[in-house]
């Protein structure tokens, strides 16, 4: 409890910079490029094109669901994937990346990660209101629904934060452990529920395990928002999974930080 009173206290203290952080590091990304940080949107939006043609006109798979076209249901998972995708990987890069600020600013470690966090969801909102915006376009306009969209991403947010920590410490230890990381996200993106509903899988064990994954967990949940019309509160132990999941995930990050925090800057 005293580890976490101390991280949520430096999250408080710092506040202001985290904010500053998270800009510099969107902009620092994309410093050079013609287009700025809007490559940040376009990257996902020529991935979900890459499918969209993919499933609909190549293998003709994409038959409508619920009565949205494939590329809606499509989208709607998709649009959380590209968040994770950069927390799962930027995030256990997070304070490798920034070791300046604990080897020379002294810096807070456990509010790196977060601004990372913050730079990478300021990308996420603006897809998202592309995507609200081709809904409407193709006559789907917003809903009830979709006033559980911020606890979504809320869940979303506080979970893969949480992840940078616990991922961020190891990976300053072991450079081992972040290209592991790195090269088990493609396999992540075809095993969580992103391009097919997990819910559906007729074998109950694997679908059990697919169900623990956050990250089907999220795309569920935006589908939920933008395809289903299920209440949060409906998908009762999807959220009970996902709790399970966000409390052991919050353990191991206060563990790392109590156990590595020290040794660190000395590492780096």
């Amino acid at each position: 409890m005293h580890t976490t009173l101390d991280i949520l206290k430096q999250h408080v203290e710092y506040r202001g910079q985290l904010f500053k952080l998270a800009k510099s590091d969107l902009l620092k990304t994309y410093r050079g490029a013609a287009l700025g940080w809007a490559w940040a949107v376009v990257k996902p939006a020529i991935t979900i094109f890459v499918f969209w043609f993919a499933f609909s006109v190549g293998l003709r798979h994409g038959h409508s669901i619920d009565g949205y076209p494939f590329f809606l249901w499509l989208i709607a998972g998709m649009g959380p994937w590209f968040y994770m995708k950069d927390m799962i990987q930027d995030g256990a890069n997070s304070i490798r990346k920034n070791k300046h600020l604990v080897t020379k600013m002294k810096f807070p470690i456990a509010t790196i990660p977060t601004f990372i966090s913050i730079s990478k969801f300021a990308v996420h909102l603006v897809l998202m209101l592309i995507i609200i915006a081709i809904f409407i376009g193709a006559g789907h306009a917003p809903d009830i629904y979709y006033l559980q969209l911020p606890f979504y991403m809320l869940c979303m947010f506080l979970f893969f934060t949480i992840w940078g920590l616990f991922a961020g410490m190891l990976s300053c230890i072991s450079k081992d452990f972040l290209n592991l990381v790195k090269s088990v996200v493609q396999a992540l993106f075809w095993l969580s529920g992103i391009i097919y509903d997990a819910r559906t899988i007729s074998i109950v064990w694997i679908k059990t395990i697919l169900l623990f994954n956050p990250v089907t967990y999220i795309a569920n949940g935006y589908r939920n928002v933008f395809i289903d019309k299920i209440w949060f509160w409906q998908a009762g132990k999807e959220n009970l999974y996902f709790l399970i999941v966000l409390i052991v995930m919050y353990i191991l990050a206060i563990w790392a930080y109590r156990k590595l925090r020290k040794d660190i800057p000395d590492v780096l």
